[in-house]
């Protein structure tokens, strides 16, 4: 199976108009005939099979056969994470963490973050490539880049989610400070906080701390900041998941 992605249909649609990026990879890469099955999502749950009746490089049309909506998680996983100044390594986040299965991310900026700007048009075209190679129709939720104060203390990072679950909020750092397992307080929603390579600042730690979250450890050994990104998702999926 073969995934691709088209943002602008819904349940009612019945003939999907692809997008060029998408019809040119069907049609020119792919080499896909008139009359292929192919299947695409909408990236919020729905998953539609059907066959291809135009195979225009920059228009592509799908004659809808079988529509499904998948049902979202009943979890919630949030991950604010410092730009690594290497930005392969913060791809690479985005990629594994869309495939494990985060619902949302945000790129934080940190007193010691050595990357002050991102490429989010990137950064989206490398959530819906995970998105797709791993055979999901929910594409993670990426949020602008925001200051870590700003962040901690704005609505988002308040006490429970869109969803009105109980928010677990943790921030994972590498002072040699009382902290908790991560496995052990994770909860139905949950907003992780991940630092720069040059750690978050005193100063950070002791404001989130003030405004209600607990301090986490994720490894024995001190980890790269995507590296943290990924054993956290990992860790809540798998809690998640028993």
């Amino acid at each position: 199976m073969q995934l691709f992605y088209e943002p602008h249909f819904d349940s009612s649609s019945q003939l999907i108009q692809v997008n060029p990026v998408e019809s040119r990879h069907m049609s020119k890469v792919l080499r896909k005939n008139i009359g292929d099955k192919v299947f695409i999502t909408n990236g919020s749950g729905l998953l539609a099979e059907g066959v291809l009746k135009s195979n225009h490089p920059k228009k592509c049309e799908i004659e809808v056969l079988k529509m499904e909506e998948k049902e979202a998680s009943k979890h919630h996983l949030h991950i604010a994470i410092a730009p690594t100044k290497t930005n392969d390594r913060l791809e690479w986040f985005l990629e594994k963490a869309t495939e494990i299965g985060i619902q949302e991310i945000t790129p934080l900026l940190c007193e010691h973050s050595e990357r002050r700007t991102i490429k989010p048009e990137r950064y989206e075209k490398v959530l819906q490539a995970a998105m797709k190679q791993s055979l999901t129709p929910f594409i993670p939720k990426l949020n602008p880049l925001i200051s870590f104060s700003e962040f901690i203390t704005s609505e988002p990072a308040g006490p429970k989610s869109e969803g009105g679950f109980d928010a677990v909020k943790c921030i994972a750092h590498c002072e040699d400070e009382p902290k908790e397992s991560l496995s052990k307080v994770v909860g139905d929603y949950n907003l992780i906080l991940i630092g720069p390579e040059g750690d978050f600042s005193k100063a950070e730690i002791e404001l989130a701390l003030s405004n209600g979250f607990k301090a986490v450890s994720l490894s024995d050994s001190r980890l790269r900041t995507e590296t943290a990104g990924i054993v956290a998702c990992h860790t809540v999926h798998l809690i998640q998941s028993l």
